[in-house]
């Protein structure tokens, strides 16, 4: 089964973020319309519009209104993505060509600053201060994650609450916004939007955890990069953390790899986290961000959209790509 199959009855809707989206990233500027075009249909499973649009149906919905903040947390993780190509100086994402790499690093952070600025646009039409307030500590937060994520490259002595930290900013928070606005822009109870927030976060969680076993696990055609590619660039995540707390001389051999950048020691390491544990532990984790997501939508209201909300949080913590 894909993925828009278990939310189909929002095809309509979703159609007309896509319209928003097209819109939003429109410009008089040829490299930046390019390029705003290209992100745009280079995919992406549109998961924080779709969590937006599902968290508005406890409430009363109304897609004018609720297509705002869908569209507008869709912009602004896209204009994390193009800033993350230029911090990581990355060529390519999911098999195509990022933008720093087709155009420069200035033309990439300017056409990330001008969908942000798009994103904060869109939201000027939700008249409810509480979104925006939200919205913008949000975005301080995500900050502050790529901030921590850069200083802990290559550390080899960071501990595993560090590592939560960071993605609950970088990945899980973004996704708990888009249910909690969905539910604020909606008018939905409070107590359901704390609750949607649970589910987000948690989701969130799960679905970053995933990202990084799948990092270690899956093909270079599947991810769109080759296998190994955080630890290479040095973002030690979950399952290395793991692997490197419970065996010193992999640690050891952690910090030989980055003197040397030696790819056969980089290929002994993915062989060493895979054997030792470091897959099953990551995965034990993301079960049980799983496991207290699906406890909190089973205390929202009996409808398609909470439905839809178990269905695709299962799909996306155990995707395979």
């Amino acid at each position: 089964m894909k993925l828009k199959d278990l939310y189909s009855f929002l095809k309509k809707d979703l159609q007309q973020i896509e319209d928003q989206l097209i819109r939003s990233v429109s410009s008089d500027q040829p490299v930046i319309q390019t390029a705003g075009m290209e992100l745009l249909k280079a995919g992406g499973k549109r998961i924080r519009p779709v969590f937006v649009l599902l968290s508005a149906q406890f409430g009363t919905y109304n897609i004018h209104q609720v297509k705002k903040p869908a569209a507008a947390l869709e912009l602004i993780h896209m204009a994390s993505l193009v800033h993350d190509d230029v911090v990581d100086d990355a060529d390519t994402r999911r098999g195509r060509e990022t933008v720093k790499a087709k155009y420069d690093s200035k033309i990439a952070m300017y056409t990330g600053d001008y969908i942000f600025a798009s994103a904060l646009k869109l939201m000027t039409d939700i008249d409810v201060p509480r979104a925006h307030q939200i919205l913008a500590q949000g975005m301080k937060e995500m900050c502050l994650g790529e901030i921590e994520q850069i200083n802990e490259q290559y550390d080899t002595d960071q501990n595993i609450r560090k590592y939560f930290k960071r993605i609950k900013r970088k990945t899980a928070l973004l996704i708990a916004l888009s249910c909690q606005l969905g539910a604020i822009t909606s008018k939905a109870d409070v107590s359901l939007q704390k609750i949607l927030y649970e589910f987000g976060y948690c989701v969130g969680m799960a679905f970053q955890i995933t990202d990084d076993i799948l990092d270690f696990t899956a093909s270079e055609k599947q991810l769109g990069k080759p296998a190994g590619s955080d630890l290479k660039q040095g973002n030690i995540t979950l399952p290395a953390l793991f692997t490197i707390y419970q065996y010193p001389e992999v640690k050891e051999k952690l910090n030989l790899y980055y003197e040397s950048k030696d790819s056969a020691l980089l290929a002994e390491l993915l062989r060493d986290i895979k054997r030792l544990g470091g897959i099953e532990y990551a995965s034990g984790i993301s079960e049980k961000y799983l496991n207290r997501a699906k406890k909190a939508a089973h205390s929202l209201p009996d409808n398609d959209a909470r439905d839809s909300l178990l269905k695709v949080a299962d799909f996306i913590a155990g995707r395979k790509f």
